[in-house]
């Protein structure tokens, strides 16, 4: 089943803003729930949710029963029946008490509707072994409150009328606090630990990049390199321009885009480099990925690209050249055995006669 709309929108926001690390399962592994809610009024709320182990969709939140839709098949058999309640229930008490504290805060504040609010619960498991667990609200877009696991508080990211009104709730509330600190901790680093063994396959996953160099004339004077790679995972990737065999540093001649999802769960990335047309230099566009080991993609341009056709044109001779080779080796041995049976039979002949 596919996810809600609103959550795939999140999930979009989420690998927008991702950092390029080189995350791996010996490094740290992050588990996220991200839930949103659509406050339409003061009676009707629409609730929608996602959990993501590191960009892998583990299952969505059905908006209307508040029931989990799995998206991979080792997800449901990595916990037990009784993990999966506890789950199931400790997400709809989180959730029923979290949309009743933000609409009485919206009521009692004279906050206009409709409004969103979200929130995103996870840990971070670290290669030492110890953990961390976050949990961030936010409202209309913008940060608006996050919890300390360590000192088991919660701090105020923007300073309204609203926000001052759940922080004065929940400091009023300490067992609160300290049961959504003991449940999203305990609970969330032990099925991680789980996912982690029934997902390693998943997680483990690697796609080839494929790159594509080609060129752009927005005017006379104004040549655009292009460099579109595609198809790869994991999402970390390292691209650049090199000119003359040298990187291109940063400035206003290089743009580089954001690395964005395709539709299969690999990635994209495209970084354009503005030239003089016919300035002498050669030009390459270099990629460096996982999944390439130690070596890297070298997508030339320009001089470097003639360089590239000759040596494939002379790889291609040269295979010609050893095919005939081959094949007049093959032929000569053929007409050698072809004299050596005629000769034989004409010498069993002329022992007859």
């Amino acid at each position: 089943m596919q996810p809600p709309r609103c959550c795939c929108l999140l999930l979009l926001l989420y690998l927008f803003l991702l950092s390029g690390t080189w995350a791996t399962l010996e490094g740290t592994v992050t588990l996220r729930l991200l839930h949103t809610s659509t406050f339409q009024n003061t009676s009707f709320v629409e609730t929608e949710g996602l959990a993501l182990l590191e960009d892998i969709e583990l299952g969505s939140l059905d908006k209307h029963t508040w029931s989990i839709h799995f998206h991979q098949p080792w997800v449901h058999p990595a916990l037990t029946r009784k993990d999966w309640d506890t789950i199931d229930n400790m997400f709809r008490i989180y959730l029923l008490r979290f949309s009743h504290l933000i609409n009485e805060g919206a009521m009692q504040k004279d906050v206009p509707y409709p409004f969103v609010a979200q929130s995103m619960i996870g840990c971070e498991l670290y290669p030492n072994r110890t953990s961390r667990t976050f949990v961030y609200v936010g409202y209309n877009g913008q940060d608006f409150l996050s919890f300390d696991t360590d000192n088991v508080t919660w701090t105020l990211s923007q300073n309204t009328d609203l926000s001052r009104y759940v922080l004065a709730y929940l400091k009023n509330h300490i067992a609160f606090s300290g049961r959504v600190d003991v449940l999203f901790s305990d609970t969330c680093i032990n099925a991680m630990e789980k996912l982690l063994t029934y997902g390693r396959a998943a997680l483990e996953r690697q796609e080839l990049p494929v790159v594509t160099v080609f060129a752009r004339t927005p005017s006379p004077q104004q040549l655009l390199l292009v460099c579109h790679v595609t198809a790869f995972y994991p999402r970390p990737i390292s691209v650049a321009w090199l000119r003359d065999g040298q990187e291109v540093p940063p400035g206003p001649q290089l743009s580089t885009g954001p690395v964005l999802p395709n539709a299969d769960l690999t990635y994209q990335l495209r970084s354009v480099l503005a030239v003089a047309p016919q300035d002498g230099h050669s030009y390459a566009c270099r990629v460096r990925h996982r999944s390439l080991g130690t070596r890297s993609l070298l997508v030339p341009w320009g001089n470097s690209q003639l360089l590239l056709i000759t040596a494939l044109l002379a790889g291609l001779l040269g295979a010609a050249a050893v095919a005939a080779l081959l094949l007049l080796a093959v032929w000569r041995r053929r007409k050698h055995q072809r004299v050596e049976e005629s000769e034989s039979r004409n010498s069993t002949l002329s022992k007859e006669a």
